[in-house]
Protein backbone atom coordinates (compact mmCIF):
# COMPACT_ATOMS: atom_id res chain seq x y z
CA UNK A 1 0.00 0.00 0.00
CA UNK A 2 2.69 2.51 1.03
CA UNK A 3 4.83 1.54 -1.97
CA UNK A 4 1.91 2.34 -4.26
CA UNK A 5 1.37 5.73 -2.62
CA UNK A 6 5.10 6.51 -2.68
CA UNK A 7 5.26 5.74 -6.39
CA UNK A 8 2.40 8.14 -7.02
CA UNK A 9 3.93 10.84 -4.85
CA UNK A 10 7.13 10.64 -6.88
CA UNK A 11 5.35 10.64 -10.23
CA UNK A 12 5.50 13.39 -12.82
CA UNK A 13 3.15 16.35 -12.98
CA UNK A 14 -0.54 15.49 -13.28
CA UNK A 15 -1.05 17.43 -16.48
CA UNK A 16 -4.83 17.09 -16.63
CA UNK A 17 -5.04 18.58 -13.14
CA UNK A 18 -2.47 21.24 -13.99
CA UNK A 19 -4.42 22.42 -17.05
CA UNK A 20 -7.65 22.47 -15.05
CA UNK A 21 -5.99 24.55 -12.31
CA UNK A 22 -4.58 27.06 -14.78
CA UNK A 23 -7.93 27.53 -16.54
CA UNK A 24 -9.89 27.97 -13.31
CA UNK A 25 -7.35 30.32 -11.72
CA UNK A 26 -7.33 32.48 -14.84
CA UNK A 27 -11.14 32.40 -14.82
CA UNK A 28 -11.17 33.48 -11.18
CA UNK A 29 -8.95 36.45 -11.99
CA UNK A 30 -11.09 37.34 -15.01
CA UNK A 31 -14.21 37.36 -12.81
CA UNK A 32 -13.02 40.68 -11.34
CA UNK A 33 -13.71 42.30 -14.73
CA UNK A 34 -17.31 41.01 -14.67
CA UNK A 35 -18.28 42.56 -11.34
CA UNK A 36 -21.98 42.13 -10.68
CA UNK A 37 -23.73 42.06 -7.30
CA UNK A 38 -26.31 39.49 -8.37
CA UNK A 39 -23.56 37.24 -9.67
CA UNK A 40 -21.66 37.59 -6.40
CA UNK A 41 -24.83 36.77 -4.43
CA UNK A 42 -25.32 33.64 -6.55
CA UNK A 43 -21.69 32.73 -5.94
CA UNK A 44 -22.08 33.07 -2.16
CA UNK A 45 -25.23 30.93 -2.16
CA UNK A 46 -23.54 28.25 -4.24
CA UNK A 47 -20.48 28.40 -1.97
CA UNK A 48 -22.67 27.45 0.98
CA UNK A 49 -24.47 24.72 -0.96
CA UNK A 50 -21.27 23.20 -2.35
CA UNK A 51 -18.79 23.95 0.44
CA UNK A 52 -20.96 23.53 3.51
CA UNK A 53 -23.82 21.16 2.65
CA UNK A 54 -21.78 19.32 0.04
CA UNK A 55 -18.16 19.05 1.17
CA UNK A 56 -18.31 19.79 4.91
CA UNK A 57 -21.54 18.04 5.85
CA UNK A 58 -21.79 15.53 2.99
CA UNK A 59 -18.31 14.43 1.90
CA UNK A 60 -16.61 14.91 5.26
CA UNK A 61 -18.83 14.44 8.28
CA UNK A 62 -21.34 12.05 6.70
CA UNK A 63 -19.57 9.96 4.05
CA UNK A 64 -16.02 9.92 5.42
CA UNK A 65 -16.59 9.66 9.16
CA UNK A 66 -20.24 8.61 9.38
CA UNK A 67 -20.78 11.15 12.13
CA UNK A 68 -24.54 10.87 11.64
CA UNK A 69 -27.09 8.95 9.63
CA UNK A 70 -29.58 10.29 7.11
CA UNK A 71 -31.98 8.78 4.55
CA UNK A 72 -30.21 7.58 1.40
CA UNK A 73 -31.99 10.17 -0.74
CA UNK A 74 -30.61 12.97 1.45
CA UNK A 75 -27.15 11.35 1.36
CA UNK A 76 -27.23 11.32 -2.43
CA UNK A 77 -28.45 14.93 -2.51
CA UNK A 78 -25.60 16.08 -0.25
CA UNK A 79 -23.19 14.18 -2.49
CA UNK A 80 -24.62 15.98 -5.53
CA UNK A 81 -24.08 19.30 -3.73
CA UNK A 82 -20.49 18.34 -2.98
CA UNK A 83 -19.85 17.64 -6.66
CA UNK A 84 -20.53 21.34 -7.32
CA UNK A 85 -17.22 22.07 -5.54
CA UNK A 86 -15.36 20.09 -8.24
CA UNK A 87 -13.04 18.39 -5.76
CA UNK A 88 -13.27 15.04 -7.50
CA UNK A 89 -15.72 12.22 -7.00
CA UNK A 90 -17.06 11.72 -3.49
CA UNK A 91 -15.57 8.23 -3.17
CA UNK A 92 -12.12 9.44 -4.23
CA UNK A 93 -12.43 12.34 -1.78
CA UNK A 94 -13.42 10.01 1.04
CA UNK A 95 -10.60 7.56 0.31
CA UNK A 96 -8.02 10.36 0.34
CA UNK A 97 -9.29 11.69 3.65
CA UNK A 98 -9.51 8.28 5.29
CA UNK A 99 -5.91 7.62 4.22
CA UNK A 100 -4.94 10.98 5.74
CA UNK A 101 -6.44 9.97 9.08
CA UNK A 102 -4.87 6.50 8.94
CA UNK A 103 -1.38 7.89 8.27
CA UNK A 104 -1.54 11.48 9.55
CA UNK A 105 1.86 13.10 9.03
CA UNK A 106 3.48 9.70 8.58
CA UNK A 107 4.60 7.83 5.45
CA UNK A 108 1.50 7.38 3.34
CA UNK A 109 -0.23 10.66 4.26
CA UNK A 110 -1.21 12.18 0.87
CA UNK A 111 -0.71 15.81 1.95
CA UNK A 112 1.47 15.98 5.05
CA UNK A 113 2.88 19.46 5.81
CA UNK A 114 6.07 17.72 6.91
CA UNK A 115 6.86 17.49 3.20
CA UNK A 116 6.55 21.29 2.94
CA UNK A 117 3.81 23.91 3.15
CA UNK A 118 3.35 24.08 -0.62
CA UNK A 119 3.10 20.30 -0.86
CA UNK A 120 0.40 20.16 1.82
CA UNK A 121 -1.59 22.96 0.24
CA UNK A 122 -1.46 22.28 -3.49
CA UNK A 123 1.63 20.34 -4.50
CA UNK A 124 0.06 16.98 -3.70
CA UNK A 125 -2.70 17.76 -6.20
CA UNK A 126 -0.27 18.67 -8.98
CA UNK A 127 2.33 15.95 -8.43
CA UNK A 128 0.86 13.56 -5.87
CA UNK A 129 -2.17 11.32 -5.74
CA UNK A 130 -4.54 14.13 -6.81
CA UNK A 131 -7.34 12.00 -5.31
CA UNK A 132 -6.70 9.27 -7.88
CA UNK A 133 -6.50 5.77 -6.39
CA UNK A 134 -6.46 2.29 -7.86
CA UNK A 135 -9.37 -0.07 -7.35
CA UNK A 136 -7.65 -2.02 -4.56
CA UNK A 137 -7.09 1.13 -2.49
CA UNK A 138 -10.64 2.35 -3.14
CA UNK A 139 -12.13 -0.92 -1.93
CA UNK A 140 -9.87 -1.04 1.09
CA UNK A 141 -10.66 2.45 2.37
CA UNK A 142 -14.25 2.91 1.18
CA UNK A 143 -15.90 -0.53 0.99
CA UNK A 144 -19.21 0.98 2.11
CA UNK A 145 -19.35 3.41 -0.81
CA UNK A 146 -17.87 1.04 -3.40
CA UNK A 147 -20.83 -1.31 -2.82
CA UNK A 148 -23.36 1.43 -3.54
CA UNK A 149 -24.23 1.64 -7.27
CA UNK A 150 -25.63 5.17 -6.95
CA UNK A 151 -22.44 6.45 -5.31
CA UNK A 152 -20.37 4.70 -7.98
CA UNK A 153 -22.42 6.46 -10.66
CA UNK A 154 -22.16 9.84 -8.93
CA UNK A 155 -18.42 9.34 -8.45
CA UNK A 156 -17.87 8.58 -12.12
CA UNK A 157 -19.93 11.57 -13.31
CA UNK A 158 -18.85 14.02 -10.58
CA UNK A 159 -18.25 16.80 -13.14
CA UNK A 160 -21.82 16.76 -14.50
CA UNK A 161 -23.47 18.80 -11.67
CA UNK A 162 -21.06 21.70 -12.21
CA UNK A 163 -21.59 21.64 -15.98
CA UNK A 164 -25.35 21.80 -15.46
CA UNK A 165 -24.88 24.58 -12.90
CA UNK A 166 -22.68 26.52 -15.33
CA UNK A 167 -25.27 26.23 -18.11
CA UNK A 168 -28.01 27.46 -15.78
CA UNK A 169 -25.91 30.40 -14.57
CA UNK A 170 -25.00 31.43 -18.10
CA UNK A 171 -28.62 31.12 -19.24
CA UNK A 172 -30.21 33.12 -16.44
CA UNK A 173 -27.38 35.38 -15.28
CA UNK A 174 -25.10 35.78 -18.26
CA UNK A 175 -21.30 35.73 -18.29
CA UNK A 176 -20.87 37.48 -14.89
CA UNK A 177 -22.89 34.75 -13.17
CA UNK A 178 -20.81 32.06 -14.88
CA UNK A 179 -17.49 33.69 -13.99
CA UNK A 180 -18.37 34.26 -10.33
CA UNK A 181 -20.62 31.24 -9.75
CA UNK A 182 -18.25 28.72 -11.33
CA UNK A 183 -14.67 29.90 -11.88
CA UNK A 184 -14.19 32.21 -8.89
CA UNK A 185 -16.29 30.13 -6.50
CA UNK A 186 -14.66 26.81 -7.36
CA UNK A 187 -11.13 28.23 -7.20
CA UNK A 188 -11.74 29.96 -3.88
CA UNK A 189 -13.40 26.83 -2.48
CA UNK A 190 -10.48 24.65 -3.50
CA UNK A 191 -7.97 26.87 -1.72
CA UNK A 192 -10.20 27.07 1.35
CA UNK A 193 -10.36 23.27 1.54
CA UNK A 194 -6.60 22.94 0.98
CA UNK A 195 -5.99 25.33 3.87
CA UNK A 196 -7.42 22.63 6.14
CA UNK A 197 -4.68 20.32 4.85
CA UNK A 198 -1.93 22.92 5.20
CA UNK A 199 -2.68 25.84 7.54
CA UNK A 200 -4.47 23.84 10.25
CA UNK A 201 -1.45 21.55 10.56
CA UNK A 202 0.91 24.54 10.79
CA UNK A 203 -0.69 27.49 12.62
CA UNK A 204 -3.28 27.73 15.38
CA UNK A 205 -3.99 26.53 18.91
CA UNK A 206 -4.24 23.00 20.28
CA UNK A 207 -6.95 22.04 22.76
CA UNK A 208 -6.05 18.34 22.66
CA UNK A 209 -2.64 16.64 22.70
CA UNK A 210 -3.10 14.52 19.58
CA UNK A 211 -0.27 12.50 18.05
CA UNK A 212 -0.22 14.79 14.99
CA UNK A 213 0.30 18.54 14.42
CA UNK A 214 -3.38 19.46 13.92
CA UNK A 215 -4.50 22.85 15.24
CA UNK A 216 -7.67 24.90 15.63
CA UNK A 217 -7.52 27.85 13.26
CA UNK A 218 -10.35 30.38 13.47
CA UNK A 219 -9.88 32.05 10.08
CA UNK A 220 -9.73 28.71 8.26
CA UNK A 221 -12.90 27.76 10.13
CA UNK A 222 -14.63 30.89 8.81
CA UNK A 223 -13.54 30.14 5.24
CA UNK A 224 -14.65 26.49 5.42
CA UNK A 225 -17.89 26.74 7.39
CA UNK A 226 -16.31 25.14 10.48
CA UNK A 227 -13.70 22.71 9.17
CA UNK A 228 -10.88 24.78 10.67
CA UNK A 229 -11.44 23.41 14.18
CA UNK A 230 -9.10 20.69 13.04
CA UNK A 231 -7.45 19.74 16.32
CA UNK A 232 -10.90 19.05 17.78
CA UNK A 233 -11.62 16.92 14.74
CA UNK A 234 -8.40 14.89 14.89
CA UNK A 235 -8.97 14.25 18.58
CA UNK A 236 -12.46 12.90 17.87
CA UNK A 237 -12.71 12.18 14.11
CA UNK A 238 -16.21 10.68 14.14
CA UNK A 239 -17.84 13.55 16.03
CA UNK A 240 -20.33 15.46 13.87
CA UNK A 241 -19.66 18.72 15.73
CA UNK A 242 -16.21 20.30 15.39
CA UNK A 243 -16.73 23.67 17.08
CA UNK A 244 -16.98 22.82 20.77
CA UNK A 245 -17.60 26.26 22.30
CA UNK A 246 -19.90 29.17 21.50
CA UNK A 247 -17.10 31.13 19.85
CA UNK A 248 -16.00 28.24 17.62
CA UNK A 249 -18.38 28.98 14.76
CA UNK A 250 -19.34 25.75 13.01
CA UNK A 251 -21.83 26.38 10.21
CA UNK A 252 -21.62 22.76 9.11
CA UNK A 253 -22.80 21.66 12.54
CA UNK A 254 -25.70 24.08 12.25
CA UNK A 255 -26.60 22.35 8.98
CA UNK A 256 -26.63 18.95 10.68
CA UNK A 257 -28.80 20.38 13.47
CA UNK A 258 -31.21 21.69 10.85
CA UNK A 259 -31.38 18.22 9.28
CA UNK A 260 -32.11 16.79 12.74
CA UNK A 261 -34.86 19.38 13.29
CA UNK A 262 -36.60 18.20 10.12
CA UNK A 263 -36.14 14.55 11.08
CA UNK A 264 -33.45 13.95 8.45
CA UNK A 265 -30.46 13.29 10.74
CA UNK A 266 -30.19 10.68 13.47
CA UNK A 267 -27.56 8.73 15.44
CA UNK A 268 -25.47 11.91 15.65
CA UNK A 269 -22.09 11.26 17.23
CA UNK A 270 -20.94 13.95 19.67
CA UNK A 271 -18.05 14.40 22.09
CA UNK A 272 -19.04 13.75 25.71
CA UNK A 273 -17.60 15.60 28.68
CA UNK A 274 -16.11 12.29 29.85
CA UNK A 275 -14.25 11.92 26.56
CA UNK A 276 -12.85 15.45 26.83
CA UNK A 277 -11.62 14.78 30.38
CA UNK A 278 -10.08 11.46 29.34
CA UNK A 279 -8.37 13.12 26.37
CA UNK A 280 -6.85 15.82 28.56
CA UNK A 281 -5.65 13.19 31.05
CA UNK A 282 -4.06 11.25 28.18
CA UNK A 283 -2.39 14.43 26.95
CA UNK A 284 -1.00 15.15 30.42
CA UNK A 285 0.44 11.63 30.61
CA UNK A 286 2.08 12.03 27.19
CA UNK A 287 3.69 15.31 28.26
CA UNK A 288 4.90 13.78 31.51
CA UNK A 289 6.42 10.86 29.62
Amino acid sequence: MQRTLKAKLNSDINWNTMVFMIIFHLGALAAVFFFNWKAIAASLLLSWIAGSLGVGVGFHRLLTHRGFKTPKLVEYLLTFCGALALQGGAINWVVTHRIHHAHTEKPGDPHTPREGNWWAHMGWILRGTAQQHDDEVMRRYAPDLMKDPVHLWLNRLYWVPLVLCGIALLTFGGLPALMWGVFFRVTFGLHATWLVNSATHLWGSRRFETTDDSTNNWWVALLTFGEGWHNNHHAFPRAARHGLTWYEIDVNWWGIRALKFFGLARSIKLISKEQVVASHEYGALRKAA
